[in-house]
């Protein structure tokens, strides 16, 4: 038996990122812009907690005896199985209809916070990320499937993004089953090949969708998809009906001209409202669009159905093109909260993927994680001095200037090169002649930092001491706000 210890390997698992100051500082400012936009559109916030019951998560629960495929479950001590939440919106159905009675009806809510899904992870997917919801529930209006967009669109914009910068596709799954309907295509598991084979437009061209529209694809390593069965004509009308673009206007008058059923023209006339909506609202075609290919991948969404699309090139680290595809998306679901009370109750919500979108704009260097400012450093010359020197940094922290004493046990000149590593916009000098002299040095590191590149002589830098001041010990925090105010106005290298 080896003597030598165990020592795991420091490795995250496949999907979880680790995420240091400059990334977080992105995605809140995304969580903060998008919030702003659904508070002013009346929406109030929920915060559910991170687990539900397995049985609650709808199509998530697997026929298995571990509710663990898609998403990651556990037992508890009473033999019921939990599982992390999947999404944002399987938590609010089941606390709406735990709380109907009392809710305010519409009841208009937003929530953020990490989701899981215990699927493979890829290029800008994780199985933990960060999603931001806005949800109406108990209102069957087209119109609130249209305030949604137009909130997407707005929050869009709040985190950056110009028009032109992005599309939101809507559609409504009453029009391709209204179309399925009109072929003879009744049977609800075709119809769900159907929607499974259209969901892949993007990615196979309309030529691989023919074939999965019929009896099936074979992939170029040689896996074979079954298709949906349709037969030629019908599989020709799908492919005309999903490739109609002609402006919301036009596509309405279209897809009128194409649709025969009942199903198919209520979904047409809920468009129309949607548009109207819409067009009150200022969100014009080069923010919003109608685009009959757009299914969205989850089954349980009942009529109107969005996604948020980037329209910038990307590139990966290595610079090649990619696609990340969605970033936001949403819907009607007027089911889902009907399993639990047994009882229809209308529900239209968009969901942002935070993590994800974070992930596009960097890759289409519209971003870049901020290098997280640090608090400003005071150096520990003499353990004798600390009470000095944390009253300074009590000071200006009660000023509300972000402020540490440095409590490693280094000498001056790492506990320098610490404070520049940290991106602190000063550091706080206060050896034993200033004390006795009632003074304190300040560096402005800011300001060494952007002349430094411009230095030949190091013995004249040295000699020098740029951006160095000694003021009296009661300016200090006049002084270093002073440097943080100049700091904010003027781009650093």
């Amino acid at each position: 038996m080896s003597d030598t210890p165990f020592r795991p390997e420091a490795r995250a698992p496949r999907g979880f990122a680790d995420k240091r100051a400059g990334d977080l500082r992105v995605e809140r400012r995304i969580l903060d812009a998008v919030s702003k936009v659904y508070e002013r559109y009346g929406f109030e916030a929920l915060d559910t907690g991170a687990f539900e019951y397995a049985d609650a998560l709808g199509k998530f629960l697997p026929d298995s005896d571990r509710p663990n495929e898609g998403v990651f479950a556990l037992q508890d001590d009473d033999e019921q199985w939990m599982a992390l939440r999947y999404d944002l919106t399987a938590p609010l159905a089941r606390f709406a209809a735990e709380n109907w009675e009392t809710l305010p009806k519409p009841f208009r809510r937003y929530a953020f916070g990490p989701v899981w899904r215990n699927e493979k992870p890829g290029p800008g997917r994780y199985r933990q990320f960060i999603q931001c919801d806005a949800d109406t529930v108990g209102s069957a209006r087209p119109e609130a499937d249209a305030e949604m967009i137009a909130m997407a669109a707005e929050g869009l914009e709040a985190t950056g993004l110009r028009r032109g910068d992005y599309a939101l596709k809507i559609n409504n799954r009453k029009l391709l089953n209204g179309l399925l309907t009109t072929a003879g295509v009744d049977d609800a598991g075709q119809k769900l090949g159907v929607l499974r084979a259209v969901d892949k437009l993007d990615r196979l061209g309309v030529d691989g969708v023919r074939l999965l529209l019929g009896e099936g694809r074979k992939d170029e390593s040689g896996a074979f998809t079954k298709g949906a069965g349709l037969k030629g004509q019908a599989i020709e009308a799908v492919l005309a009906f999903l490739q109609i673009k002609a402006g919301r206007s036009g596509t309405l008058d279209a897809l009128a001209n194409v649709l025969s059923s009942e199903e198919g023209a209520a979904g047409v006339e809920e468009l129309a409202r949607i548009d109207a909506a819409l067009t009150g609202m200022g969100v014009g075609e080069d923010q919003a669009l109608f685009d009959p290919a757009i299914v969205r991948g989850l089954e349980y969404y009942t009529g109107a159905v969005f996604e948020a699309d980037l329209q910038l090139p990307m590139t990966d680290e290595k610079g090649a093109a990619v696609r990340f595809g969605s970033v936001g998306g949403g819907g009607r679901y007027d089911d889902l909260i009907a399993r639990f009370t047994g009882q229809p109750i209308p529900a239209t919500g968009f969901s942002f993927g935070v993590s994800r979108l974070a992930a596009a704009l960097r890759a289409a260097g519209q971003l870049t994680a901020d290098s997280a400012r640090g608090p400003v450093v005071v150096i520990a010359f003499d353990q004798d001095q600390m009470t000095a020197y944390f009253a300074a940094a009590a000071e200006l922290r009660a000023a509300g200037i972000p402020a540490e004493v440095y409590l490693g046990s280094s000498g001056m000149r790492p506990q320098m090169k610490y404070a520049d590593r940290r991106l602190a916009p000063a550091a706080v000098i206060m050896g034993g002649d200033e004390i006795a002299a009632g003074t304190v040095t300040i560096k402005d590191l800011d300001l060494g930092r952007a002349l430094s590149s411009q230095v030949a002589d190091n013995e004249a830098w040295r000699a020098e001491r740029p951006g160095q001041m000694t003021v009296p010990r009661g300016q200090m925090v006049a002084a270093i706000a002073q440097i943080i105010e100049a700091s904010s106005r003027e781009p650093k290298p």
